[in-house]
């Protein structure tokens, strides 16, 4: 979650000048992001052994982890708290959290591996572009659309991350299509989102650096 409001993703815009609001360091908003790095490793001890009953807390692990990806921007903005360990840190929980999930996702042969890879190279190219960015001065706001492409990856891991069995209520509702099918479908719109957001990323930063040149 990028301390600017929204859920931190690299899918943004470009405007120029950094907030800064109160710079201690314990506050709120960096607990909360610390608390999601500190559950990865919780996620993974509990979803590295998959069982249903084991799937069922990963999922809740990874779904609370999620959310605090929501409060913390959340927080920094309405308490003006937006510190430079939290751009920092914000971004790495991210993307660790979801890397994470895609990595095992892969090795349980939920996930394809040219779509994490895809997914995950994406992710590193704009986080590249975005270091790029913060060097020259440049603050990216979050869009709509890296909004939704969040929103489908954290719904798509949360299906694949549960065990089949508990999702038969689901399969009924989606007629007959396995509950994983749907995950992995949500996961390749994603992935459709990401690159189209990425391409106007790529896009806006390159005119914002012509008009400065």
């Amino acid at each position: 979650m990028d301390k600017t409001g929204a859920p931190n993703t690299p899918d943004q815009s470009i405007s120029s000048a950094s907030h800064t609001g109160g710079m201690g360091l314990l506050n709120l908003p960096n607990l909360l992001t610390s608390l999601r790095i500190i559950l990865i490793p919780v996620f993974l001890l509990l979803f590295l052994t998959p069982s249903p009953t084991r799937s069922q807390w990963a999922a809740l692990i990874f779904l609370i982890a999620a959310a605090t990806d929501l409060l913390d921007g959340y927080m920094a903005r309405k308490m003006e708290q937006i510190t430079q360990l939290g751009k920092l840190l914000d971004p790495i929980a991210d993307k660790l959290l979801v890397i994470s999930a895609l990595i095992l996702l892969v090795e349980f042969q939920r996930v394809p591996a040219i779509l994490a890879i895809l997914l995950i190279g994406r992710e590193m190219a704009i986080t590249g572009l975005r270091a790029i960015a913060t060097d020259h001065g440049i603050v990216i706001p979050v869009e709509r659309i890296g909004k939704f492409k969040t929103f489908l990856q954290v719904v798509a891991i949360t299906l694949l991350i549960l065990d089949s069995s508990l999702l038969s209520p689901l399969s009924a509702l989606g007629g007959g299509i396995d509950p994983h099918d749907w995950g992995r479908i949500l996961l390749w719109g994603s992935l459709i989102l990401a690159l189209v957001s990425a391409g106007q990323y790529f896009y806006k930063f390159s005119k914002q650096i012509q008009r400065r040149n």
